[in-house]
């Protein structure tokens, strides 16, 4: 491992660059951010924990670093905000190597440069256990701009953006042994937050709720669902696949259950009034990114999944809940 913390610290801190916005950075006590006027500071965490959210023997330890800061990024696209300054807090174990933990920060300064992001600080500590991640990312939205999940109304309609499922896959896969392929391999191990997507949707106002997917479809539906007091009517047929899944749900049909419940998407899902359809296709092709209308809102609460042939469909895997047990539950 690399000799002591404060030889790390000094490492990290020398590859760090920095944004007007943040007017103090790493090495005082704190981190200092200038909120622009009428603008509203979004911060959000997330926790990555070893043999929870990965697997050194599945992944690269770049492909951690870069992932670390993807999926808490994605957040701030949810709200289409502007990501500014993230903050990093890491328990290293003591067995990983100075080129291990290199590979990380690589990974990890390469998304910062793609977000367009300043790392403005964070801790380290040993773990005498696994990896543990703790990234926390900050950013900024014009008060009357910022996307939440409570929005949606009854007659809107329900969209998502990319694809669904082939994270879900590609676990599913390394979880029998098989290999990915590469495409599969970049859903899961290095996903991409939709920031552009977010801000273009907030400034034109386009939106009425929206959030990230993170724990699959129906469990991230059922959050903006139960905050903007509204139901849900899904068409199955209308889920978003990529070429690759749709090759292995020919095989497998229960499958399909992956992009309903599978979590790890981190695309994004938002409602809009009908009318905006036109303008949605519009920002579609001018972001080459796939715009899919998947349902509508309803009245009361509930989720309904209709197949194909007008009947309904019920899914028999269960949307993530760290705090369950996924074993003989369906989605919710």
């Amino acid at each position: 491992m690399l000799n002591g913390e404060f030889a790390l610290i000094e490492r990290i801190r020398r590859r760090a660059s920095s944004l007007p916005a943040i007017t103090l950075g790493i090495g005082d006590d704190c981190s200092a951010l200038r909120v622009p006027p009428h603008h509203e500071l979004l911060t959000s965490t997330d926790l990555l924990l070893e043999n929870v959210h990965f697997r050194l023997d599945w992944t690269d330890m770049y492909s951690i670093g870069f992932k670390s800061v993807a999926v808490n990024v994605s957040d701030i696209a949810a709200m289409g905000a502007e990501p500014l300054s993230f903050h990093l807090a890491v328990g290293l174990p003591v067995h990983l190597t100075s080129q291990q933990i290199d590979l990380f920060l690589d990974g990890v300064f390469d998304a910062l440069q793609k977000y367009r992001l300043s790392l403005a600080g964070g801790d380290t500590c040993r773990s005498e256990g696994p990896l543990m991640i703790a990234a926390t990312v900050q950013g900024i939205a014009a008060q009357d701009r910022m996307v939440r999940r409570s929005g949606a109304q009854e007659g809107d309609d329900l969209w998502v953006s990319g694809s669904l499922g082939d994270s879900a896959l590609a676990l599913k896969r390394l979880q029998a042994g098989t290999a990915l392929s590469k495409f599969l391999a970049q859903r899961h191990h290095r996903p991409e937050a939709r920031v552009d997507l977010g801000q273009r949707l907030a400034k034109q106002g386009l939106v009425t709720a929206m959030l990230d997917l993170s724990d699959g479809l129906l469990g991230d539906l059922r959050h903006l669902l139960d905050e903007s007091g509204v139901g849900a009517r899904l068409e199955l047929e209308r889920l978003p696949l990529s070429a690759e899944f749709r090759t292995a749900l020919s095989a497998q049909p229960e499958l399909i259950d992956l992009a309903l419940c599978g979590g790890e998407d981190y695309e994004l899902l938002f409602s809009a009034a009908a009318q905006q359809r036109g303008a949605l296709k519009v920002l579609a092709q001018e972001l080459s990114l796939p715009l899919q209308r998947i349902g509508g809102l309803t009245s009361g609460s509930e989720i309904h999944i209709f197949r194909p042939d007008g009947e309904l469909y019920t899914p028999q895997q269960a949307a993530f809940d760290h705090f369950r047990s996924q074993k003989d539950k369906v989605c919710e």
